[in-house]
């Protein structure tokens, strides 16, 4: 899954909200090899405002609607009920929501749709998340809300073949924090849904590492493969080429 930020503010210093500069960036991310375009028009990096809901769509629409007939699956990564319409009406594949659509009419706006949908978990909101995240067993914690998001939208009708889980690595976390989801990833895995994951370029491999955002491509790429390893099936990435190449690596080796 690549990351298409259509952005003013992304963490990852690639957001950009033209339309052109959204096109090229998902051309380039096809080339590399993917396989998911994930587009956000909202930044979720810790501390960041919200946008309006038009100003959301006047960014999202435009590339999503350009992006169709491509030949790949297209994402939509939004909290807000009127933009997952909107998405879904324009060709979106899947919602990916960062508060697990919790949100006041996000289920209405997705459970009848034909798309799937990621739900992931968030400790508190963009603006609070890293300012002192808490948990007494993160795995068990983690684990019990997207189960509890599952069934809440189960109630509703939707098929569970349409669910993917994100424990959300980085949102409401420490680097201890995250570590721990890492070792147990196969764990969010066990009830048959499939697990995606997004460490590309984020904090906790900066503090591992000691490495600025704009170098963390390797970082980045290992941990998608631990991830793989351990039960991940979609892996969200700036960096597709690189990751790419370490899953075939990978790939190949297995195939032995």
């Amino acid at each position: 899954m690549a990351i298409v930020n259509v952005t003013t503010d992304s963490f990852s210093g690639d957001g950009n909200p033209a339309l052109d500069a959204a096109l090229r960036a998902a051309e380039r991310a096809i080339d590399e090899g993917a396989d998911i375009l994930d587009i956000g028009g909202e930044s979720s990096r810790p501390g960041a405002a919200p946008v309006s809901p038009q100003e959301e769509l006047d960014r999202v629409i435009p590339v999503l609607e350009a992006l169709a007939g491509l030949g790949v699956a297209l994402s939509v990564d939004t909290v807000k009920p009127v933009v997952m319409r909107e998405a879904i009406r324009a060709g979106a594949d899947l919602i990916n929501d960062i508060a697990g659509f919790r949100v006041p009419g996000a289920i209405d706006a997705v459970c009848d749709a034909p798309v799937a949908l990621c739900v992931m978990h968030m400790q508190g909101d963009p603006v609070t998340m890293q300012r002192a995240p808490s948990y007494g067993d993160v795995v068990g914690e983690v684990g019990a809300f997207l189960e509890s998001r599952v069934q809440a939208l189960r109630a509703r009708g939707v098929d569970r073949a349409r669910i993917l889980l994100d424990p959300g690595f980085g949102f409401g976390k420490t680097v201890a924090h995250n570590l721990q989801l890492l070792r147990h990833l196969e764990r969010f895995g066990e009830d048959g849904y499939p697990v995606l994951v997004g460490m590309s370029r984020k904090s906790m491999l900066g503090a591992i590492t000691g490495r600025d955002v704009s170098e963390r491509v390797v970082a980045g790429a290992a941990a998608a493969l631990v991830a793989v390893q351990r039960g991940a099936r979609v892996v969200r990435t700036h960096d597709v080429g690189a990751t790419r190449d370490v899953l075939r690596l990978w790939n190949a080796l297995e195939a032995d």
